[in-house]
């Protein structure tokens, strides 16, 4: 542990206001396809009964209409958002009749890329919008690294926790300029450590064959049952550049040194033209194909690990609630689906989370030049294809260095905050969660990459095999169940208010959807941050 480390530490145990931490709120997205019995990908609507994906809080959809995206509030306790995230899924499951979802990260079962329909939100201009937007995405990048699910972890810390963190430090700077400038730094710090989730928690070594179709792969796979590929030691496809990342940004340098910095990188993106895509042309023959022909779209289209975040009112861009209101949580996006949990996700991971990123927020953090940022990216790349390969090499600054070791130095110093969140919480939860996880360090076997690719190879089978068993036991686990927070009443009332307020939205357009995109990217991020507007 750094000195830095074990004085901060020091001072979050002596403080009073440690019992902040109880405080600390999460969120999961969790997303899903919604397949056929065969495996195949549903071709079906969203259905009815589960809402309108414009407007439903819990429930909606990602790139494809068949890709559902389940959403909790954020919560204070981790039980409560396993229990909420459950029942969201058991409400879906009883209204999807003979369709499945998708147990894993990888689709299978996917020939063509035009099976996979893009998402509907309905005919208002802010419904148009997000269809036009994965339309975008279909025509730069192809569809298929787009049916990709993935989980998305919520973070964020009590306005009383800042209070007392920021006194400790000495900082006398506005409270929210003080939170915007830590979550950032933490970011940093995650950036670097981040190979140890995707070590842990990765859970796609192998894919089918099919999701390679028309493409080039760099990669020396080996093929396992009749079409499935995998690497001997990869933790997660999903986050190579096969698929949930994107090669053809990374010539961008959107920096995390602040959020000034990080607002104009992304804006610069969002604002300059791109040679390829203006290939693709915006308006075709009266038919909208994108956005813009700009390197990026909008916000979301940048790929990356982490993003900070903050509530966006109706029609606001990210960067601009982001400028105007700075950093009110971090969102968390590389980790893959949990195949051996009905939700995709557990509660042990989630307190396991909970260290990392308080572990990431306590350690120094210095500003990330561009080099740095290209030497942590390659070490993500490593662990990502190669990270159960014993004694693999990372570089921690300029010094190589084992994988493992450095595994180990961390969880060295997750430990006394694990057995301060005991103190606090109450238990011994943090700490056990801590040791069972060191057991994947001891054994890289014990991964859930490494779990999952032992089951294909031991059986000889596909990865669709196993997907769609796991499939089948989730759906009639969650069938069988009963709801633990919500009651199947409240799911009925939201997706009937949902409904309704989307026919509202569309009854309210005024203007043309071509005014429509010129209002919507007219206000400049930048300008407002340049502003102190986060106040």
């Amino acid at each position: 542990m750094s000195q830095f480390l074990s004085a901060q530490m020091a001072k979050l145990q002596a403080a009073p206001w440690k019992n902040t931490l109880k405080g600390i709120r999460r969120g999961i997205e969790r997303e899903t396809l919604r397949i056929k019995p065969d495996g195949r990908l549903a071709q079906t609507d969203h259905p009815p009964a589960l809402g309108s994906a414009l407007t439903h809080p819990l429930i909606t959809t990602d790139f494809s209409e068949s890709l559902l995206e389940f959403i909790t509030p954020a919560q204070q306790d981790i039980e409560t958002t396993i229990a909420q995230l459950t029942d969201i899924h058991r409400f879906a499951i009883r209204q999807l009749a003979e369709e499945r979802l998708g147990s894993g990260s990888m689709p299978c079962f996917i020939e063509h890329q035009d099976e996979i329909r893009l998402a509907y939100y309905g005919s208002s201009n802010v419904g148009r919008m997000k269809t036009l937007y994965r339309k975008g995405l279909k025509n730069r990048y192809g569809s298929m690294m787009q049916a990709i699910s993935g989980v998305h972890f919520n973070f964020s810390l009590p306005e009383e926790f800042w209070q007392g963190y920021q006194q400790s430090l000495g900082n006398t700077e506005p409270l929210q300029e003080f939170i915007s400038a830590q979550y950032l730094g933490l970011i940093r710090n995650y950036k670097r450590y981040v190979w140890l989730i995707v070590y842990l928690f990765g859970a796609s070594p192998a894919m089918c064959k099919s999701f390679l179709q028309g493409r080039d792969s760099k990669y020396p796979f080996q093929k396992l049952g009749k079409g499935s590929l995998y690497l001997p030691y990869a933790t997660s496809l999903r986050m190579s550049d096969l698929g949930y990342t994107n090669s053809a940004q990374s010539a961008l340098n959107v920096s995390y040194n602040s959020l000034p910095e990080y607002i104009q990188g992304l804006q610069q993106a969002i604002s300059t033209p791109s040679d390829e895509y203006q290939n693709i042309g915006v308006k075709v023959e009266g038919e909208y194909q994108q956005l813009n022909a700009n390197i990026l779209q909008i916000e979301n289209e940048f790929y990356s690990t982490i993003r900070p975040k903050r509530t966006t009112q109706s029609g606001e861009r990210p960067t601009c609630a982001l400028a105007k209101r700075g950093v009110e949580y971090i969102e968390v996006r590389a980790l893959d689906v949990n195949p051996f949990s009905a939700v995709g996700i557990t509660a042990e991971q989630m307190r396991f989370l909970d260290l990392f990123l308080l572990y990431c927020l306590l350690e120094q953090s210095p500003a990330m030049s561009a080099e740095e940022q290209l030497r942590v990216d390659n070490n993500l790349r490593k662990v990502v294809t190669d990270g159960r390969r014993l004694n693999l090499e990372l570089l921690d600054g300029d010094t190589p260095r084992l994988m493992q070791d450095w595994a180990e130095e961390i969880f060295a110093a997750l430990m006394p905050l694990a057995q301060l969140f005991d103190e606090v919480q109450g238990g011994e939860r943090y700490q056990a969660v801590l040791k069972q996880f060191y057991l994947s360090l001891l054994d890289p076997a014990q991964t859930f990459s490494g779990k999952v690719l032992n089951q294909l190879v031991a059986a000889q089978h596909d990865n669709s095999v196993i997907s769609l068993q796991l499939s089948e036991q989730y759906r009639q686990q969650l069938l069988s169940g009963d709801y633990q927070f919500y009651q199947e009443a409240d799911f009925v009332k939201m997706a009937a208010l949902s409904l309704a307020q989307q026919q509202q939205i569309e009854q309210q357009d005024k203007i043309s959807f071509d005014d429509y995109l010129q209002q919507y990217f007219i206000e400049d991020p930048a300008q407002l941050c340049q502003g102190n507007s986060q106040s």
